[in-house]
């Protein structure tokens, strides 16, 4: 019975050190996300000013220029720097990445909400935004990205909350493969303007625009990646018999 007891006791102290502080962690990981957000969106206002964008379909750029390759390393930086913050603020691997999850989609959120304090825009959740530029440019309406970023904030902060707690959090098969053809689907509908331009080479790709936004096969995409996403994060809980059950995280 002692050692029962002393097991017990272990685990539970495991779990409390690993949850101390956890609302103090969490709020200064929005602050980053929210002022990091701030940044990217000011850099954004530069480029539209330099580049004289003012509807984003019609001007961005069509062909690459000695900006895009420092374009794609600021893309790739900030995605370094949501991934390093969200491993400091976690305490188990499975937090680390709840947690990236969760700045990535804050900061997500709050950089709309920045642009649109800077410059009026967006206007309405359905204007085109030129998402992202790796591998290929991603278009789509701003409601896109922000259902998604949603998502990663919701099930990040769970995932991180229920491993801390001492809950095992891992991807199952089945999660695995529903969010993988979630991923690819969702990924094709925002990427399809400069897939189908793709033979044409790179200057087709760079003319490639959007022309209507396959909302009902984002959707799908979006609903397998949630069901996958919410099956890891809810977690099993801990065996209170079994000290390892807290280790495993």
């Amino acid at each position: 019975m002692s050692v029962a007891r002393a097991s017990i006791e272990a685990i539970t102290a495991l779990r409390e050190e690993r949850m101390s502080g956890w609302k103090g962690r969490l709020l200064w990981l929005s602050f980053f996300a929210i002022a990091m957000a701030y940044v990217e969106s000011a850099v954004v206002v530069y480029l539209r000013h330099l580049y004289g964008i003012t509807d984003l379909v019609r001007d961005a750029p069509t062909r690459p220029d000695p900006l895009t390759p420092i374009e794609l390393g600021r893309e790739v930086a900030t995605l370094a720097m949501l991934f390093a913050v969200g491993a400091l603020a976690g305490r188990t691997p499975a937090a680390r990445w709840g947690l990236f999850l969760y700045a990535w989609g804050l900061w997500d959120i709050a950089y709309y909400l920045w642009l649109r304090v800077f410059i009026g825009w967006p206007t309405s959740p359905w204007d085109w935004d030129l998402l992202f530029l790796i591998p290929l440019p991603w278009w789509g309406p701003v409601w896109a990205p922000v259902l998604a970023a949603a998502l990663m904030m919701v099930v990040g902060a769970r995932m991180a909350r229920r491993s801390e707690a001492g809950w095992s959090v891992r991807v199952d098969g089945l999660s695995a493969g529903a969010g993988a053809l979630g991923a690819l689907i969702a990924l094709y509908t925002v990427m399809a303007p400069a897939l189908h331009a793709l033979p044409g080479g790179l200057e087709a790709i760079g003319r490639a625009r959007p022309t209507a936004f396959p909302w009902g096969l984002y959707l799908i995409g979006w609903g397998l990646v949630a069901f996958a996403g919410w099956r890891v994060a809810r977690g099993r809980p801990p065996d209170p018999g079994c000290p390892r059950s807290a280790e495993r995280g």
